[in-house]
C-alpha cells in the first residue's frame, strides 16, 4: 500500500474530518460537530492520526489517553488537557472514520495498528474503544473485547458497547507493567 500514509492530524484537515464525521455519524445522531471533535485533538494532538490514500483524505483517527473504563461523552466537549497521563495508562481510541471511497481495504486496521505502536511508545498498557451500531463485530477479531458492564454516557445510544485490548510490549520497546485483574 506504497499510496497510503498516516500522518498527525493538521489545522487544513479539518474541513475533511467534520465533513466525514457528519456522513458517518448524523444519521445516527452520534455526531458531535467541530468543536467536540477539535477539543479531543486539542488534549492529545500526538495521538490523532489522518490517512492519506490514493491521493487524497482517507480518513481520520481521534485517540487521547483516557482512564480505563471511562471515555468521553459525545455531547461535551474536553476541558483542558486529559487528566491523566499516558504513561502506562490507557489509550482511547475514540472515533476512526475511513472514506467512503476508501472502504474495503482494511484501513480502519492499519489506523488502529498505527495506534497501537503509539501507545506502546507512550507506554500505555490498554487501548480502549466505544463501539457503535454494532461495529463491535469489527474489533473483536483485532482483539478488543467486550466490556458490557462498564457504563457509558447516555450520548452514545442504548447499544454502544466499551471494548478493550491489552497492548503486549513489542521486542524493542520497554516492558509495560502488567495489568490488575479486572
Amino acid at each position: 500500500m506504497t499510496d497510503t500514509r498516516i500522518r498527525l492530524l493538521q489545522e487544513e484537515d479539518w474541513d475533511e474530518v467534520v465533513a466525514l464525521e457528519e456522513r458517518a455519524y448524523a444519521p445516527s445522531g452520534l455526531s458531535e460537530g467541530r468543536e467536540a471533535l477539535r477539543s479531543r485533538h486539542r488534549a492529545s494532538p500526538s495521538t490523532c492520526f489522518v490517512l492519506e490514500h490514493a491521493g487524497g483524505f482517507g480518513g481520520y483517527l481521534l485517540a487521547l489517553p483516557y482512564q480505563r473504563f471511562r471515555c468521553p461523552d459525545l455531547s461535551l466537549t474536553e476541558e483542558g488537557g486529559v487528566q491523566e497521563s499516558s504513561q502506562g495508562g490507557n489509550l482511547h481510541a475514540h472515533d476512526l472514520v475511513i472514506a467512503e471511497r476508501a472502504r474495503g481495504r482494511g484501513l480502519a486496521p492499519r489506523m488502529l495498528w498505527h495506534l497501537e505502536e503509539a501507545g506502546r511508545a507512550a507506554r500505555c498498557r490498554t487501548l480502549s474503544m466505544v463501539a457503535v451500531r454494532g461495529s463491535h463485530v469489527l474489533w473483536t477479531p483485532l482483539g478488543y473485547r467486550a466490556r458490557p458492564e462498564v457504563g457509558l454516557p447516555a450520548s452514545y445510544g442504548a447499544e454502544a458497547v466499551y471494548m478493550m485490548k491489552p497492548l503486549e510490549p513489542t521486542a524493542d520497546s520497554p516492558a509495560a507493567p502488567a495489568l490488575p485483574p479486572t
